[in-house]
Formats: structure tokens, sequence, C-alpha cells
């Protein structure tokens, strides 16, 4: 942590939801409570600036499809060949016979993440797609 002054605050939650959260934190080692909620707020920070950032973003896209749909493979092969210039690579696994899982690793500037991600969405026959974005805070 950086030399940064602390501020004391206090928050209110439900006893149940409080006491859920320290037995999952608290059961990856984590130190205290005031350094979750900081993990935590960074995280939101993380999750929601990219959007408006106007430099690098990286962002992992997860996507989940039926191989099987007429011409998804190749919408999917199409929409990452325009978008080549913001993906540093992509990884395939068959989760079955019909499904496959893709991990696309994409760095670059958050417009064009978010383009690539809104043709991805456009793509018939696709069952999931997650995105995960971190901005340096």
């Amino acid at each position: 942590m950086s030399s940064e002054k602390l501020i004391r605050f206090s928050i209110t939650v439900p006893e149940d939801l409080l006491s859920e959260f320290e037995a999952e934190y608290y059961a990856e080692n984590r130190p205290n409570r005031s350094e979750a909620v900081r993990s935590l707020m960074r995280e939101y920070i993380s999750g929601e600036r990219w959007r408006c950032v106007d430099g690098q973003v990286c962002a992992t896209v997860t996507i989940i499809y039926d191989h099987h749909v007429p011409e998804l493979t190749r919408s999917l092969t199409s929409v990452q060949h325009d978008f080549g210039d913001v993906i540093i690579c992509a990884t395939h696994v068959h989760l079955s016979h019909s499904s496959c899982l893709e991990c696309v690793i994409t760095k670059g500037k958050s417009q064009d993440i978010q383009k690539f991600i809104e043709a991805l969405r456009k793509v018939r026959g696709i069952k999931s797609l997650n995105v995960n974005v971190t901005v340096e805070i």
C-alpha cells in the first residue's frame, strides 16, 4: 500500500452478509476487513473505469458456443480478424461434442475493445459471453 492518508469510515450491512463475506475472505488467508474492502473498491473502479478511459485497457473475453450452429465458427473468425489489432491471443477448448470455449485476450483502447465485444454479441449461437476488463489504477 502507498503512503496515502487513510480515512476511517463505517458502513452498515446485514449481519449474515458480513459473516458470509468474512468466511469467504478469510478462507483465502486475507489479512483483514479493511484490505478486503480496499480490494473490492479497486476491483469495482477498474471494472467501471474502462468504459471511459482513453488509454489502454486489457480484457479477457470468454465465449461458450455450439460449434454446430451454421456459420458460427466463420463469424467468430471473421470478427476476430476484424479486430486483430487488439487481440493478443485466443485459446480454443472443446468442452463437449458440441460446446466449445474460446478465451480471447485483448489489449487496446477502451472504445476498440467495446466495439469488439459488441461485434461478438451480434454473433448468432453464442451461449455465453463474459468479459473481464482491467485498467491500471
